[in-house]
């Protein structure tokens, strides 16, 4: 193999794990505070995307992309991600919070409930279509890298740029803010955060929040990959995204991000390096869940379970 296939596979990875960390980082932080699966996290990914489509529409058929392409990424972006946050919003009102305390099982098999409805309405309102994104002018094409040769697609910095900050601000969210230290209070104990004074309540809509927001800027990221979207955008990434989650270790935000970036960069560079189509790429993903759940069911990073988590 050239270093030029290598190096595009090594880009197109990094682009991938980025989304796929976004989306994992939802899935770790549902966990962190409530210790259940959020399984419809895959479809509140979608209806960002379409969010960001609707808008790059409405825009360029304006003229407002054409005259102002780097505003555009930024609305098509904040539509996105405020429509992922009003759907989280609503799933943990509508759907989650009754069941609260009921046995792990039933928020389970709710969230793949909300996660089947959501993809019906998606079909049902927006049709079966492949809906194509447009993209603005800045982001179209791309350059070559080193004496290789290697493309870059300006997408893919973009992806992979907008990921990596997404992340880094989240981590100091969590670490350095009043509403991060009362997040981490309430993962470890909720009873005695309530008793300290914590709304527990407030805290978990805003963890939904949080995780919602990054599925949003995700979809957004994933339309333009792909350049398109349809109703069942969110399912594969989310899975691939919970495999991220568990690979690094569910309910750690670092293993989240490192889980990400490790299933993307694999299923970029693993058939590569295999030699086998690039269509066994979801194969080697979900070959890596099992190997993890067998020998690190606690993931890559992930620390041994208490018996009340367990």
């Amino acid at each position: 193999m050239t270093a030029t296939i290598w190096g595009f596979q090594l880009v197109n990875g990094l682009v991938l794990g980025g989304v796929y960390a976004l989306i994992a980082l939802g899935y770790t932080l549902v966990y962190g505070i409530l210790f259940m699966i959020n399984f419809a996290h895959g479809e509140v990914m979608m209806l960002g995307a379409y969010a960001g489509y609707f808008t790059l529409t409405f825009l360029n058929a304006r003229g407002f992309m054409e005259t102002n392409p780097i505003l555009t990424l930024v609305i098509t972006f904040i539509a996105g991600m405020l429509v992922s946050m009003l759907a989280g919003i609503t799933l943990e009102r509508v759907a989650y919070r009754p069941l609260r305390r009921a046995p792990r099982l039933v928020p389970l098999i709710t969230a793949i409930g909300a996660s089947i409805f959501l993809q019906n309405a998606a079909l049902r309102i927006f049709g079966s279509k492949l809906r194509v994104y447009v993209k603005p002018s800045v982001i179209e094409g791309g350059f070559r890298l080193g004496e290789s040769g290697i493309f870059v697609p300006r997408t893919g910095v973009l992806i992979f740029v907008t990921s990596i900050l997404l992340m880094i601000g989240l981590y100091l969210l969590v670490q350095y803010t009043k509403l991060g230290k009362a997040m981490r209070a309430v993962a470890e104990d909720k009873d005695t955060a309530a008793l300290m004074g914590i709304d527990v309540d407030r805290v978990i809509v805003q963890t939904f929040m949080l995780g919602s927001l990054l599925a949003g800027a995700a979809g957004v990221m994933l339309g333009f990959h792909n350049s398109q979207v349809n109703a069942f955008i969110g399912f594969i990434p989310g899975i691939k995204a919970f495999t991220a989650a568990v690979l690094g270790g569910i309910g750690n935000i670092p293993g989240a991000m490192f889980g990400g970036f490790f299933l993307g960069l694999a299923e970029s560079l693993g058939p590569t390096a295999l030699g086998i189509p690039s269509q066994y790429k979801d194969v080697i993903a979900f070959s890596l869940l099992v190997l993890v759940l067998i020998f690190r069911p606690t993931g890559l990073l992930g620390e041994v379970l208490s018996e009340k988590r367990a």
